[in-house]
C-alpha cells in the first residue's frame, strides 16, 4: 500500500512525497490554486494564458526550444493543465533525473521573463486554441452546459477565457496574477516514484525559494440557487450528429456522497454494460458515444450524462435518458450491478496507482483543494460501503424535475420540442 510523507516549511509550503520504489520514475508535479475561479471579469483567460507563458524560459532555460531539449534530451514527459479550482505543471522522469525536473519547473515558475513580444506570439497560439475548440462540437456544448449550469458565477466562464482579454493581455497582467495567486501557501510539490522525503525537500530548499509569508486563495463561493431561471440550452450548429448533455447540480468534493454519486454514474453511464450505454446504443442504435460522470470542484458539482446522437432522433433519445434517471429511482438497484459498478471504480483505482504522474497528480488535487489526503485504504472502503438504498435515496435528491439541465449541439433552430422534455 502507498504511503504518503508529508512536511510544511517555514513558508507554508507542503512537501507530499509518495515512494514507489517497484518503478524507475519519478513524478514531479507543483500545483497551484490559481485556476480560471480566481480571475475576475477583466482578466478573463489568464490562468491558462499564464500556464502557457510560463514554458516561454526563464534564466536557465531562456527559450522554449531550451526548455523542451532539458527534458526531451533524458527521454521525460512535461506538461501541464489548467483547471477551474487549480493549475497544475509536471515532468516525469527516470529517477536520476529528478534534480534535472526541479531545475526546469522552478526555472518556468520563479523565473519567466513575460517578455511582451513573447505574449503577443503566443495570443495567436490561444486564439487558434479557441478557434480549435470552436469547431468541435462537444468542446463547445461543454463550454455551454457550464454556462448554463453556473451562470455568471466564475465556475460557468470557460477556462480559455475571453477573446477581449486575450489579444490585450500585457506583461503586467501576467507579473499581477502570479505574484498574487502563487505564494507558499497556495503551492503544493508532490513527488511519486522512487525517491524519498529527506532527497525531495532537498531539491525543494535547492530550487524553490519562494519569497515567506502569504495567505490562502479564497475564490467566491458558489451558493446553489433555490430556483432556476432557465435550465435549457439549444447551440445551433450544422452538425451530422447532435450532442447533447443532461444535466443536474450536486455538491462539491468534500460531500461523502461523492462516493455514491460516483457509482451511480457508473450504474448509468460507466462503460459498455451500463445501462446508458445498453439503452440508447445497444438497443435502439441511436448513439456511438454515450457515458456519465460525476464532476466537482471544492464547493460545487454536477452530475452529466453526455451523448453523440442521430440528429432526427434526438429528443427520442432525451426521453430514454430521463426514463432510466425515473427506473433508477424508483427501483433499487440490483446487488449484482451494484457490486460490479464499486469493484469498476475500485479495479480502475488500481490500475491509475501504478502510474506515478497519476498518483501525484491525485495527491496535489487533494491537498491543495481539500487540505488533507484520503488513503487508498479508505477511499476504497467507502466505495465499498455504497448500499443499493443509497443509490436510490441520491438518485431521487438530485434527479428532480426541477432541477434537470438540458444542453444540445446541433441543426435545430427551434428549441419548443426540447422545452416541453423539462416540463
Amino acid at each position: 500500500m502507498l504511503e504518503i510523507k508529508k512536511t510544511v516549511l517555514p513558508n507554508k509550503l507542503r512537501i507530499n512525497v509518495v515512494p514507489m520504489k517497484s518503478t524507475e520514475t519519478v513524478a514531479v508535479f507543483i500545483k497551484a490554486r490559481a485556476g480560471s475561479r480566481y480571475e475576475s471579469d477583466k482578466n478573463l483567460g489568464i490562468a491558462h494564458f499564464l500556464e502557457h507563458m510560463f514554458f516561454k524560459g526563464g534564466d536557465r532555460y531562456p527559450t522554449p526550444r531550451d526548455v523542451a531539449e532539458a527534458v526531451d534530451g533524458v527521454g521525460g514527459m512535461f506538461n501541464a493543465f489548467t483547471g477551474n479550482d487549480t493549475v497544475g505543471y509536471y515532468i516525469k522522469v527516470a529517477k536520476e533525473n529528478i534534480d534535472l525536473a526541479f531545475d526546469v519547473l522552478s526555472d518556468m515558475l520563479l523565473n519567466s521573463k513575460f517578455n511582451q513580444d513573447d505574449i503577443d506570439r503566443e495570443k495567436g497560439v490561444i486564439i487558434e486554441e479557441y478557434n480549435m475548440y470552436q469547431d468541435n462540437p462537444r468542446a463547445v456544448l461543454s463550454d455551454e452546459f457550464q454556462v448554463l449550469m453556473y451562470g455568471n458565477h466564475p465556475l460557468g466562464k470557460p477556462i480559455l477565457g475571453d477573446l477581449n482579454f486575450i489579444r490585450k493581455a500585457t506583461t503586467k497582467d501576467f507579473v499581477d496574477y502570479q505574484r498574487k495567486l502563487y505564494s507558499p501557501a497556495n503551492v503544493v510539490v508532490v513527488v511519486a516514484g522512487n525517491t524519498t522525503l529527506a532527497e525531495v525537500k532537498q531539491l525543494v530548499n535547492k530550487y524553490l525559494k519562494l519569497e515567506k509569508g502569504s495567505k490562502k486563495n479564497e475564490p467566491l463561493p458558489y451558493k446553489l440557487p433555490k430556483q432556476f431561471k432557465n435550465r435549457l440550452k439549444i447551440i445551433y450548429k450544422k452538425t451530422e450528429q447532435a450532442h447533447l448533455v443532461v444535466g443536474m447540480p450536486t455538491f462539491g468534493g468534500s460531500d461523502p456522497s461523492k462516493y455514491i454519486a460516483d457509482v451511480l454514474s457508473v450504474i448509468l453511464g460507466g462503460g459498455m454494460s451500463s445501462r446508458l450505454f445498453t439503452s440508447i446504443r445497444e438497443r435502439h442504435g441511436l448513439a456511438y458515444y454515450v457515458g456519465a460522470s460525476h464532476d466537482v470542484y471544492s464547493d460545487a458539482g454536477n452530475f452529466a450524462i453526455y451523448a453523440g446522437v442521430n440528429v432526427n432522433k434526438t429528443d427520442f433519445a432525451i426521453k430514454l435518458i430521463l426514463n432510466e434517471l425515473k427506473e433508477i429511482q424508483e427501483s433499487p438497484v440490483p446487488e449484482k450491478e451494484l457490486k460490479k459498478a464499486k469493484q469498476a471504480i475500485i479495479g480502475s483505482m488500481a490500475l491509475r496507482l501504478e502510474s506515478s504522474d497519476a498518483v501525484a497528480n491525485g495527491v496535489a488535487h487533494q491537498e491543495l483543494v481539500y487540505d488533507k489526503i484520503e488513503s487508498i485504504a479508505e477511499i476504497k472502503r467507502k466505495y465499498r460501503a455504497v448500499t443499493a438504498k443509497d443509490v436510490q435515496k441520491l438518485a431521487k435528491k438530485i434527479f428532480q424535475k426541477d432541477k434537470i439541465f438540458l444542453a444540445v449541439i446541433g441543426p435545430y433552430a427551434n428549441k419548443e420540442k426540447f422545452a416541453k422534455l423539462l416540463e
